[in-house]
């Protein structure tokens, strides 16, 4: 690994860091604030969205000063592959191909090369972070915005023993049923919807999946918020499976990181809860 950038910030280190994958066969880089202290310390994962990268959440999240306060480490991972010979959008779309992995393992040519976002962030990344940082990694929280937050839902989800706590801003809730998810899963997996069920929540929640605890925030004034995000969707799947959740809609707020920066710091709060108790 190597370092490619370090910043004092709130009593921590605010670094940046590089690294060969082995999932991706890219180059890929991350984000990592470690308060000061004395470790091992409690880890929350950022997943973000569409065209971002590490940088966005890292620049413009404003979550230092609470994972200061309460002793958390935040990693932000990239939301793709990059690098010369990574199969693109061809049209050039933004929410799909690079900046756009919504967190699957791709199974469909040419993207399952390097597009396997899943692994790398379920497997790869916790390893390499075990292994050079002072993370309790028996005390771990996820969370992430808009595509991010389908991720931190669906990773949730799927390994719920992994983590304490699960959260998520402005998520696609129901990738299967919005034009986002539709676009995704469909190049990325093929047209076998039944091979989409591992990476929508409601699908996932409907199937048996269970959480301790849910917390979604959403801009009541998100444009994405009736034809992408639909988190009218994940409420009824989980008040059908009788699936705790926390879901708080906010006026006047919208999509984006003036959105993010207001609630991101009352969630690193909320996941303190469950990761320091």
């Amino acid at each position: 690994m190597e370092r490619i950038n370090r910043w004092r910030s709130h009593g921590g280190w605010q670094e940046v860091w590089r690294h060969d994958s082995a999932e991706t066969g890219t180059p890929m880089e991350f984000s990592i604030f470690l308060p000061d202290g004395d470790g091992p310390m409690p880890v929350l994962w950022f997943l973000s969205g569409l065209t971002c990268s590490w940088a966005n959440v890292t620049e413009k999240g404003e979550f230092r000063a609470a994972c200061a306060e309460h002793g958390v480490i935040l990693i932000a991972p990239d939301t793709s592959p990059r690098g010369d010979g990574v199969p693109d959008d061809p049209e050039g779309a933004y929410d799909f191909g690079l900046g756009a992995g919504f967190y699957v393992d791709a199974t469909e040519q040419p993207w399952a090369t390097n597009y396997r976002m899943r692994s790398y962030i379920e497997t790869e990344l916790p390893a390499l972070v075990a292994a050079h940082f002072p993370v309790d990694m028996a005390r771990q929280g996820i969370t992430g915005h808009s595509m991010g937050g389908h991720g931190a839902l669906t990773i949730g989800l799927r390994t719920p023993e992994r983590f304490r706590s699960v959260s998520a801003i402005a998520p696609i809730c129901a990738p299967s049923d919005c034009p986002w998810g539709r676009k995704a899963l469909g190049q990325y997996l093929g047209p076998d919807r039944a091979a989409w069920a591992d990476y929508d929540a409601c699908r996932l929640i409907d199937a048996g999946a269970r959480l301790p605890a849910l917390k979604v925030d959403q801009g009541a004034a998100d444009g994405f918020l009736e034809t992408q995000l639909m988190p009218e969707r994940l409420k009824a799947a989980c008040d059908a499976a009788s699936q705790p959740l926390e879901l708080t809609m906010h006026e006047g707020y919208d999509h984006s990181y003036y959105f993010i920066s207001s609630v991101l710091p009352a969630q690193i709060a909320w996941h303190a809860q469950y990761l320091n108790s």
